[in-house]
């Protein structure tokens, strides 16, 4: 009997001793910053933020694709995609899809950090672990991302994370004017994420492409705002697309409806992010020109900064002459 105790009591000295061991390598969560919730940037998607869309973001490009650039925005005047792959549908892919026209949400976990885009449920894999570059990896829209949390402070928390991201495919641009990147897609994109010090619902990303069109690294600022109480909708470019046979047209989508205490909220938002833009009988009209895009991306659209619930009559048509009063919205 004393015999069969030492064995019970070896027994659980072992599981005691794996026990602490797995413990003090758990995830330990209150070592990151708190990164829950929705993050938004939203329309009028422009690579750099300070700037004008278009020409007047001015892209450090070399002369061969600053004439791409001139081309697609000549082609987008006179009513073309220009050079903008997305109307298509295809992924936004790498950096692009840091414009952030529909909102993300932001995973941290121990060996990897996910960023999930609602738009066309596009996917970002960080990986934390202290891997390197894979060697036969294929290229993909939003390339492969590694990634290291840094203690700035020595505070004994992760305060910024640091993302290298290569490999991707193309075709792809900074943003929907067509600002170009090499056909080669030998780009790398250098990212810093990290929260605003004064305000942590303002998650900032510092973003720099390095790209054989540009005649020099370019690095912008994003800062993207962030919702505790998120809606979340299916934003899925591709239902009822019509872009394989290149119709172009206008896309009317009616205001979802807000529970009353965000009505007021939900004004002020769209006014920030759509200067009016116009009304026919009471309907909010996007005018989405040059974009073949789909009834239910416009749907998406609209209840994204509404972020209120469509309906199935969300759509009505203006006639030709209203339609013709209002202005266009790119995004």
């Amino acid at each position: 009997m004393r015999y069969a105790g030492s064995i019970v009591t070896a027994v659980l000295a072992v599981m005691l001793a794996v026990l602490a061991l797995s413990s003090a390598h758990a995830f330990d969560e209150s070592r990151y910053d708190d990164l829950a919730g929705q993050w938004r940037l939203g329309p009028p998607a422009k690579w750099d933020p300070s700037k004008p869309p278009g020409r007047g973001q001015q892209p450090p490009l070399t002369p061969e694709y600053q004439a791409i650039f001139e081309a697609s925005l000549a082609d987008q005047a006179a009513g073309g995609q220009g050079n903008d792959p997305t109307y298509t549908c295809i992924s936004d892919g790498m950096p692009r899809a840091m414009n952030v026209v529909f909102p993300i949400e932001i995973v941290v976990l121990p060996k990897i950090t996910y960023i999930m885009f609602e738009y066309q449920g596009m996917l970002r894999r960080i990986y934390t672990d202290g891997r390197d570059w894979p060697k036969d990896e294929d290229a993909s829209f939003m390339g492969y991302s590694i990634g290291r949390w840094i203690d700035e402070t020595g505070s004994g928390r992760y305060s910024v994370l640091e993302i290298e991201t290569r490999n991707m495919k193309g075709p792809r641009a900074f943003e929907p004017s067509g600002i170009p990147l090499h056909s080669d897609n030998q780009t790398v994109v250098h990212e810093r994420m990290y929260l605003d010090k004064a305000n942590p619902d303002i998650l900032h990303d510092e973003i720099t492409t390095i790209d054989h069109a540009l005649t020099r690294p370019w690095t912008v600022n994003k800062s993207y705002q962030r919702e505790r109480n998120p809606i979340w909708i299916e934003a899925v470019c591709n239902e009822a697309n019509p872009a394989s046979a290149h119709r172009q047209g206008e896309l009317h989508a009616q205001r979802g409806r807000l529970p009353h205490a965000r009505q007021e909220e939900s004004a002020a938002a769209r006014s920030a992010l759509f200067p009016p833009i116009g009304e026919v009988n009471g309907i909010l009209v996007l005018r989405l020109t040059n974009m073949c895009r789909p009834v239910g991306w416009a749907k998406s659209l609209a209840t994204a900064y509404s972020r209120g619930q469509p309906r199935a009559s969300d759509f009505a048509h203006a006639d030709s002459a209203q339609q013709a009063r209002l202005p266009t919205l790119r995004v």
